[in-house]
């Protein structure tokens, strides 16, 4: 760190001067400007980046020596999540017909990204979405309704051994996912760009903390699916089925106050939450106990259902100690 002294001039503005290392890296000439940004913990950050467009990013990546597609898809969503504006693909050769594949299916999944430029051995891929019209508070909440949805579906395609509404609750997991990307990606951009921090309106520590809700209603929506993949063949017995109905009903009360508590700031009613999982908990061991008394089959997918709404449950306390981290 640098040490400058502040000097007066004018007999009322205080000056100090820029480190002319920092000044020449930048480009900065006599009489440009810079911009001033007032940072929560008050110091002050400078920047010459003053015209409000975000800082351009650019990932190459060189297909030669790749042969997987599914490791190229997860490159490409690395990248995406680490807020690179531009992907490059390039290749020495004709791009190979997998590369294409994993590059469609990116674009199809990762929110805004879009192929801008395509040769025999070059694919561009350019992020054309606005950050400013996606706020963290609208995915969270458009996440939760979606994952809150899938929990329910699944234990109702269990109810009315509804496969085909089971499978939708599985394809369902990849909007989840596609949210959930963009959550990361925003976060990272946030971190990496304190102008973009300020026209979002949010600070640093809150997208740290809404990357974290993110990826725990992530992880619920990963045990609705587990919960829509283990529909017994023969069905479930009335009296269990009303076991599993109470404790998912519980379950998702708690995801609704969890998320509740964290929107109205409330630290109270996330402890609240947190009480309830206990409770949860002794329906989910009732279920178990029960599931033992049927066929090793039945039991083994009854077993694996209430663990999964256990789970949903835990993750809501999770979720509640976040709040009240952030909060406190």
């Amino acid at each position: 760190m640098e040490i400058r002294k502040v000097q007066m001039t004018g007999g009322s503005s205080y000056i100090i001067s820029l480190p002319k290392e920092w000044v020449k890296k930048v480009g900065i000439n006599k009489n440009d400007s810079v911009g001033v940004i007032t940072q929560p913990d008050g110091t002050l950050l400078i920047t010459p980046k003053i015209s409000g467009k975000g800082i351009e990013k650019v990932k190459e990546i060189d297909t030669d020596g790749l042969s997987d597609s599914y490791f190229l898809f997860r490159l490409l969503v690395g990248a995406y999540i680490s807020g690179y504006t531009t992907i490059r693909l390039k290749s020495k050769e004709k791009i190979p017909f997998f590369v294409r594949s994993a590059v469609r299916k990116f674009t199809r999944m990762a929110i805004g990204q879009e192929v801008v430029e395509e040769s025999d051995n070059l694919i561009v891929v350019k992020d054309l979405l606005n950050p400013l019209e996606m706020p963290f508070e609208t995915t969270i909440k458009r996440m939760h309704v979606i994952v809150k949805g899938m929990h329910s579906d699944a234990v109702r395609a269990l109810t009315d051994n509804d496969y085909n509404l089971a499978k939708d609750v599985t394809k369902r997991d990849e909007d989840v996912d596609r949210l959930h990307w963009l959550v990361m990606r925003q976060q990272n951009m946030v971190l990496s760009d304190s102008l973009l921090a300020k026209r979002m309106g949010i600070s640093a520590n809150m997208a740290v903390t809404y990357a974290m809700i993110s990826k725990v209603i992530e992880r619920i929506g990963d045990h609705a699916v587990r919960i829509a993949k283990n529909i017994p063949e023969k069905g479930v017995k009335v009296d269990i089925l009303s076991f599993i109905n109470s404790a998912s009903e519980l379950a998702l009360n708690i995801f609704d106050k969890s998320i509740s508590a964290f929107f109205s700031r409330d630290i109270k009613s996330a402890d609240d939450s947190i009480q309830y999982v206990v409770k949860l908990e002794e329906k989910c061991e009732e279920i178990n106990k029960k599931a033992l008394k049927e066929n090793s089959e039945i039991s083994l997918h009854i077993g694996y259902i209430a663990d999964s709404i256990r789970r949903t449950g835990e993750y809501c306390a999770d979720l509640s100690e976040y709040v009240i981290n952030f909060l406190i």
